[in-house]
């Protein structure tokens, strides 16, 4: 297999990205379900984020499940993608913070400071 350039590999990230696998939906919440993720409770926050979109009648959010985001010591880990702001990785994600994320991020567009991480691969975003 030859090997990846960087230009290669941002290409392709914006092929994953923009997928039309979300269905137009314009908020993405990814879930980390690698088995770090599932030991530190990352099935409740999965199931806060569906009950919270569900019951809120969130009807332009997607909630999709991953595999390990590379930072097992901040588990469980979502990551939200929405237009017109930057997409944040959460680190420690509970039920109270999954409530906090789909209420203070999603509805009133501020972050929850506290609970962000960098996104392992920064260096493979555009500048």
């Amino acid at each position: 297999m030859a090997k990846m350039t960087l230009e290669a590999l941002r290409e392709k990230r914006k092929e994953t990205i923009n997928h039309p696998e979300g269905g137009g939906k314009t908020i993405q919440i990814i879930v980390g379900m690698g088995t770090c993720g599932i030991a530190a409770g990352a099935k409740e926050a999965l199931n806060t984020f569906l009950g919270e979109a569900y019951t809120r009648k969130l009807n332009n959010v997607v909630v999709k499940q991953t595999g390990c985001m590379g930072l097992c010591y901040a588990e469980p880990m979502v990551e939200v993608k929405m237009q017109g702001m930057p997409n944040i990785l959460y680190g420690k994600v509970d039920t109270a913070i999954a409530r906090k994320i789909v209420e203070q991020h999603l509805l009133d567009g501020k972050l929850v400071n506290e609970h962000i991480f960098d996104y392992p691969a920064r260096d493979i975003n555009e500048e």
